[in-house]
């Protein structure tokens, strides 16, 4: 006769059997879904085409994990089978879980470039200029660094002038990505004119800090144009899409934003070369053109044209002289003759005046009013204008006027004729 056991011992004892025989374990399968938790857990099941088995990955895993499980998504999952006694189901607990036929690397790579694609990181319109003229400059690199090294070597090479600002930051482990943003952060606060972040080249690994979606949210929001220069020039990064210019190596990003002091100088020697030529040009043909005025001032000879001027003067000064002489004996002949016809004119002029006088005498005693007003007779006013009798009314006031004296009077009665 079988053995009697409760419900509980029968899990204990299922899961005590399923947990020693299925200890990290490979499986692989489809994801059919997939939840993530608040708590930081994942919970998700996978499916082949015949069954499905739930799983669970607890929140210590999870912060391993490189990329984002997604469903439809084809991978395989390590660790072991057990039991949940209080409802007697079994699930997979899963500490490792990679993309089938796919790095885990280069799957969350993908994933994050098209998820900071969708959110505009990568948009060209967004990237700011790298100034032309740069006077401060701050890398952001390991302080001990070989990447360090070759870029001040570099800037000591091509443009000594340059303010340097030296950022110390881990570059690869767990906790770069972290001090990575958090030195970009600082930097940005630096008032420099560009920052350049990066590192030498190494393993997919160790250049895996640039590949943080913590790094690209501290670029994307940065105010100082930057410029990322991680590993050689086959490793592109998601800095490097996020980035306001990509550089192929550190030492490439300090020759392609700071000029050469060498080209410069060259520059600056045949400017001055090709100025003296050009200075000396003009003062060539300057000097063609003096030597040519100073022929026409030869051929002209204003002193001589100012003899001759002075000559002419003279001349004409004694033909002036010659003809006022003439006039003034002309004149000396005439004057007798005119004194006499000016006199006879003029009296002649007095006698007819003396006549026209005589005839505005008789004609003003003629005109005047005092002899041509008649005795008992005067002119009726009334308000500055002549009236007749007739227009008088009783208690009107009126003027008499004649031609010495005027009375103010009122009509007390008036009777007509």
């Amino acid at each position: 006769m079988s053995q009697m056991m409760s419900v509980n011992s029968l899990n204990i004892k299922i899961k005590s059997l399923l947990e020693a025989t299925f200890m990290h374990i490979l499986v692989e399968g489809e994801v059919a879904s997939v939840t993530y938790h608040t708590s930081g857990h994942v919970y998700f099941s996978i499916k082949d085409k015949e069954s499905s088995i739930k799983c669970v990955m607890w929140r210590s895993s999870v912060s391993r994990l490189k990329f984002r499980i997604e469903k439809g998504m084809h991978i395989v999952i390590e660790g072991s089978v057990g039991v949940y006694t209080p409802r007697g189901e079994y699930q997979f607990y899963a500490v490792k879980v990679e993309p089938y036929g796919q790095g885990a690397l280069a799957l969350a790579y993908e994933q994050l470039k098209e998820r900071l694609k969708a959110k505009g990181y990568f948009d060209s319109q967004r990237k700011k200029l790298i100034p032309k003229h740069i006077k401060k400059i701050a890398l952001v690199t390991a302080k001990e660094s070989a990447a360090l090294h070759d870029m001040l070597k570099i800037i000591e090479k091509r443009w000594a002038l340059v303010e340097v600002f030296i950022v110390d930051t881990l570059v690869q482990g767990e906790s770069a990505a972290a001090q990575i943003a958090k030195s970009l952060k600082y930097a940005d606060s630096l008032h420099a004119d560009v920052v350049i972040v990066g590192r030498g080249g190494g393993s997919t690994e160790d250049l895996w800090s640039f590949n943080e979606e913590i790094v690209a949210d501290a670029i994307f929001a940065m105010h100082t144009p930057v410029v990322s220069a991680v590993g050689h020039e086959v490793d592109v990064l998601i800095s490097d899409f996020v980035a306001d210019l990509r550089a192929p190596t550190p030492s490439a990003a300090i020759e392609m934003i700071l000029p050469d002091s060498q080209e410069i100088l060259y520059t600056l020697d045949e400017l001055i070369q090709r100025y003296r030529q050009h200075i000396e040009q003009k003062v060539h043909q300057s000097t063609q053109v003096l030597k040519h005025a100073e022929e026409i001032l030869l051929r002209s000879s204003p002193l001589r044209r100012l003899s001759e001027a002075q000559m002419e003067f003279k001349r004409l000064e004694e033909e002036f002289k010659r003809v006022i002489k003439y006039k003034f004996e002309r004149f000396e002949v005439l004057l007798p003759e005119v004194k006499k016809s000016l006199t006879q004119n003029v009296h002649f002029i007095i006698q007819q005046k003396e006549q026209h006088l005589e005839y505005i005498n008789k004609k003003i005693e003629m005109n005047d009013p005092k002899l041509q007003c008649k005795k008992g007779w005067a002119q009726v006013l009334s308000k500055g204008k002549t009236i007749t009798l007739n227009e008088l009314q009783v208690n009107d006031t009126f003027t008499l006027e004649d031609a010495s004296v005027k009375i103010e009077a009122v009509c007390l009665e008036k009777t007509s004729y």
